[in-house]
């Protein structure tokens, strides 16, 4: 008996297709992603201009030092918490939500040290509320 001999096709895998897709998956990719560029502010601080006013025979005046530490009309104060400075505040106004309240800060003063000062007017209920800055030369 002969018996025919059944012809095997080769097994091939077509890769053009697979090739095709990572294709686009590439191209897609690259038109999608955004490319961000950092960029840093810079900042130039006002400058006051005009004439020095008189100040008033009594205000608050908060000033803050570089390393954020608070001093109330001249009194410096043990710890830079709000609690503290709101205190402070409430002895040196004696109630008087009248007053100028005026915060000087140092240029290199962190900001948190600023807001903390302003959060402290605004809860003991201050709205004559000034910031300093140094005169234009």
């Amino acid at each position: 008996m002969k018996f025919k001999r059944q012809h095997k096709e080769e097994l091939n895998l077509n890769l053009t297709p697979l090739i095709d897709i990572v294709f686009l998956l590439l191209i897609f990719f690259m038109v999608t992603t955004t490319f961000t560029k950092e960029n840093h502010l810079a900042i130039q601080l006002p400058e006051a201009q005009g004439e020095v006013v008189d100040a008033p025979d009594k205000l608050v005046e908060v000033i803050i030092d570089k390393d954020g530490q608070y001093s109330v009309n001249g009194q410096r104060l043990i710890s830079a918490k709000l609690l503290t400075l709101k205190q402070a505040i409430e002895k040196v106004s004696q109630g008087d939500r009248a007053l100028p309240f005026v915060i000087t800060a140092d240029a290199l003063t962190p900001h948190e040290s600023v807001v903390r000062a302003m959060d402290a007017a605004g809860q003991l209920g201050f709205s004559r509320l000034s910031i300093t800055s140094k005169q234009a030369k």
